[in-house]
C-alpha cells in the first residue's frame, strides 16, 4: 500500500458544545466541533485533527447528529472524516494522585464514538463533572492508563513541561515512571515552550515519539504547532502505527514555534515579570518569588547528552497571523488562490505570492519557512515576539 504525507493537530478544545453551553471555559465561543472540522478541512489543511474534549455528552450529541445526516462518517479502522478531515476522539484529562506531585495533564485517544461513550460513562463515576474540559480525575495514574488501553485507546502526556498542569512541570525532579506506566505511554506532547533539542536531554524521553500540538483555545490558533505523518489514509490505526514506526509509517516532521516565543520559556519574576533573576530575588522590583521558566527547568532535570536514533526534525515555524502586515482581507486572497494556510506556509512558490501580496510578507513567508525569524523570550504568562531578518 502507498504512503502519503498528510498534516495533523491532535490537541484541540471546544469552546461551547451543542447547546452553546462552554466546555473549554476559556475557549472562544466560536469553537464549536462542527466550526472546527469545517475550519480544519476547508482553512487549514489539516487532515487529522484530535479534539480533546469529546468525553463531553453533548459534543457526542453533536457527533450523532453529523453521522446521522450523514454529514461525517465513521471509518472502520478508527476516526470521524468529515470533508477532508478525519476527527481523532480524545479526552484531556487532569492526573493528581498519591503518586504524584500534581496536576498533571494527559490526553487519551478511543478509536470510535462508542468507545468514548463507554469512556464517558467510565469517568462519570471518577469526576466531578463530565460536561467540561480537562477536569480533575479521582484514581491513579496507572488506572486511567489500563482503562484507556482496555478501550484500544492512545495515551499521551500533555505538554509536559508547562508549569502547573504538566509531568515536570513542578519543581521536583519527578520521573514518569513514579506515576506512569512506561510501556503504555504512546507519545509525549512537547508544548509550546520547548522543542526537541530541549526535551532530548531527558532520557527517559528518547524512548518516545514526540508531537507538536496548538493546544488550541480558538479557530485561529488551530494548527499553529503540528506534524507531518506519513500514513496511509489518515484515521486512528494509521495514526497508532505512526506513533510506533510500523511498517513505514511514522512522524517525519515537528513544526512548531520557536520555544522562546512559549509563554513560560523563561523564568521570571512572579510581581512584575521581569526576567532580571539572582536566585529568588528579583532584581527589578525587589519581589521574592519566580515563574520557573521551561528552559531552567529542563537544565535542573538534564540528565544525557546522547541523541535518540530515530528522532524526526523539529523545524521552528509560526503561524500566518504572526507575518507582520498579513491582514484578513490579503489572508483571504491568498486562500482564494492556493486552497489552505498549509499550502500557502508549504507550497505557494515566491513567484505566485506576490502576485497576491508584497515583496515584504512574501519575504517574510520565505523566512517563516526556514525558521529565520528571531525572537523575543516569553514567560511568565506572556507570549515572546517575532522579529525578522533584513537580509
Amino acid at each position: 500500500m502507498s504512503l502519503q504525507s498528510i498534516y495533523a493537530d491532535l490537541h484541540i478544545h471546544i469552546g461551547r458544545d451543542y447547546h452553546n453551553k462552554p466546555v473549554k471555559i476559556t475557549g472562544s465561543k466560536t469553537l464549536t466541533l462542527t466550526n472546527i472540522l469545517k475550519e480544519a478541512s476547508r482553512k487549514k489543511g489539516i487532515q487529522l485533527i484530535g479534539v480533546i474534549d469529546c468525553h463531553v455528552p453533548a459534543v457526542q450529541n453533536e457527533l450523532d447528529q453529523l453521522l446521522a445526516t450523514n454529514k461525517a462518517e465513521e471509518l472502520e479502522d478508527g476516526g470521524i472524516k468529515f470533508e477532508e478531515v478525519t476527527l481523532i476522539l480524545g479526552s484531556e484529562i487532569e492526573v493528581y494522585d498519591e503518586n504524584c506531585h500534581g496536576p498533571i495533564h494527559v490526553l487519551c485517544y478511543l478509536p470510535n464514538l462508542h468507545k468514548m461513550k463507554q469512556f464517558t460513562d467510565w469517568l462519570s463515576t471518577r469526576m466531578t463533572n463530565i460536561n467540561l474540559s480537562s477536569q480533575r480525575y479521582y484514581g491513579s495514574g496507572k488506572d486511567l492508563q489500563y482503562k484507556v488501553k482496555e478501550l484500544e485507546g492512545l495515551f499521551i502526556i500533555a505538554h509536559v513541561f508547562t508549569p502547573f498542569k504538566s509531568l515536570y512541570g513542578k519543581g521536583v525532579n519527578q520521573s514518569l515512571t513514579e506515576v506512569f506506566d512506561p510501556d503504555l505511554i504512546d507519545a509525549i506532547e512537547l508544548g509550546l515552550s520547548s522543542d526537541t533539542e530541549m526535551a532530548d536531554v531527558i532520557k527517559e524521553l528518547h524512548a518516545y515519539t514526540f508531537l507538536t500540538n496548538s493546544d488550541a483555545h480558538s479557530l485561529a490558533k488551530i494548527a499553529r504547532e503540528y506534524q507531518k505523518v506519513q500514513v496511509a489514509y489518515p484515521s486512528f490505526k494509521e495514526l497508532t502505527w505512526a506513533l510506533h514506526r510500523v511498517e513505514n509509517r511514522k512522524i517525519e516532521v515537528n513544526y512548531g514555534m520557536n520555544p522562546q516565543l512559549g509563554k513560560y520559556h523563561t523564568t521570571v519574576c512572579k510581581q512584575c515579570l521581569s526576567n532580571q533573576i539572582e536566585g529568588t530575588i528579583c532584581k527589578t522590583c525587589g519581589h521574592d518569588g519566580v515563574i520557573k521558566g521551561v528552559a531552567d527547568r529542563i537544565n535542573e532535570l538534564k540528565d544525557t547528552n546522547e541523541q535518540p536514533i530515530n528522532r524526526v526534525p523539529y523545524i521552528h515555524q509560526i503561524p500566518l497571523e504572526y507575518i507582520k502586515g498579513l491582514g484578513p482581507k490579503t489572508v483571504d486572497k491568498l486562500l482564494e488562490t492556493f486552497g489552505t494556510e498549509m499550502n500557502i506556509i508549504h507550497h505557494a512558490a515566491e513567484a505566485e505570492l506576490t502576485k497576491i501580496t508584497t515583496k515584504s510578507i512574501t519575504k517574510q513567508i520565505l523566512q517563516m519557512r526556514e525558521g529565520k525569524q528571531t525572537v523575543k523570550s516569553g514567560g511568565g504568562g506572556k507570549y515572546g515576539q517575532v522579529t525578522w531578518e533584513n537580509n
